[in-house]
């Protein structure tokens, strides 16, 4: 028996694997969040398989059903929103599941970052104005951040900052990346990314905070922060370069 961790992608349906697809058609037990994995990917379940919305579930009751199906002999989908490599509390699952002497296996999705680029029509990775793009998160009613990973400290080099969890508290946000990032930095705030109820925002670091109490967006929005959001005189990537030397290794 093994516990299959797989990534149900930002929310479209239609955005999951083909093995994501493959795994759920053959396990007899799915464990999914019911508030963040939409009804149609259960529809890719075999007929008659157990479902179990972890929703208002606690880690240990989590892992009781994994234990369990493992002393029955069945495979397990555990779906986790987005990627699993990201925010997913699968660590401590997994951790769970190595005391236990459980197999398991982990299948990537679609991170919501990625999804919230794509509704924007935008690379967060732009020749000369930004080459690299932090993913974090704020502590407020969620576990402290450790000591340096503070907002102000990861945004002092003007990286491209990407934000999950954090638009409830978007005053605070903007507080944190003012004095570096300046008021008329460039952020969009993307809610139910690649959803039919997608929302946009775009605006400054000024003004995203009223935006956001007037759409009424409060939860599963991703914020993304830096100038790549508006670049548009920057030079070409030099890998498509014509003067490049095609011959080079």
């Amino acid at each position: 028996m093994t516990v299959h961790f797989i990534g149900a992608g930002p929310g479209a349906a239609d955005l999951i694997t083909l093995r994501a697809q493959r795994i759920l058609a053959s396990s007899p037990v799915c464990l999914y969040a019911g508030s963040l994995v939409p009804a149609e990917v259960l529809g890719h379940c075999p007929p008659g398989a157990r479902l179990v919305d972890t929703a208002g579930l606690s880690l240990d009751e989590i892992v009781a059903e994994l234990v369990a199906a493992d002393r029955a002999g069945l495979d397990v989908a555990r779906l986790c929103s987005g990627d699993p490599s990201l925010f997913s509390a699968v660590a401590e699952q997994v951790r769970r599941l190595q005391q236990a002497g459980i197999d398991y296996d982990i299948t990537p999705g679609v991170p919501a970052f990625a999804a919230a680029a794509a509704a924007l029509g935008r690379e967060l990775t732009v020749p000369g104005v930004g080459q690299s793009v932090i993913l974090t998160r704020t502590a407020e009613r969620a576990t402290a951040m450790p000591p340096g990973e503070e907002l102000a400290t990861l945004g002092a080099g003007g990286a491209t900052l990407v934000l999950h969890l954090a638009v409830q508290r978007i005053d605070a946000v903007v507080a944190e990346l003012v004095p570096g990032y300046g008021a008329d930095c460039p952020v969009a705030v993307v809610a139910y990314a690649s959803r039919a109820e997608q929302q946009i925002l775009r605006g400054s670091l000024a003004g995203i905070g009223e935006q956001v109490r007037q759409a009424g967006i409060r939860r599963t929005a991703v914020i993304v922060v830096g100038r790549v959001l508006a670049a548009a005189g920057f030079p070409d990537s030099y890998l498509y370069s014509a003067d490049r030397d095609r011959n080079e290794r």
